[in-house]
């Protein structure tokens, strides 16, 4: 299987410097880097209604999106459970 490359939103990486444990920032960013190999990991699930993918780390959620012609993964939003699907 080829390897997707990783894009990541501003707004994205904005959320993950607010993650307030650094642990908890470096499990995220290790869960983000395995998406380059498999995009569609056990566990995580298409969003209805959307053509997004979540994956979850502890109590954050990662949004994204999979383009397969073109083998990119954008990570559109990362945040708390509680949070991450509400609009703004």
């Amino acid at each position: 299987m080829a390897r997707y490359s990783l894009r990541i939103k501003k707004s994205a990486l904005k959320e993950l410097e607010s993650i307030a444990t650094k642990a908890a920032r470096q499990r995220i960013i290790q869960r983000i880097k395995s998406l380059a190999d498999n995009p569609r990991p056990p566990g995580a699930s298409k969003l209805s209604g959307l053509e997004r993918y979540r994956i979850r780390q502890g109590r954050y959620r990662i949004l994204y999106t999979i383009e397969d012609s073109v083998l990119v993964i954008h990570v559109i939003k990362i945040g708390d459970r509680n949070n991450v699907y509400r609009s703004k």
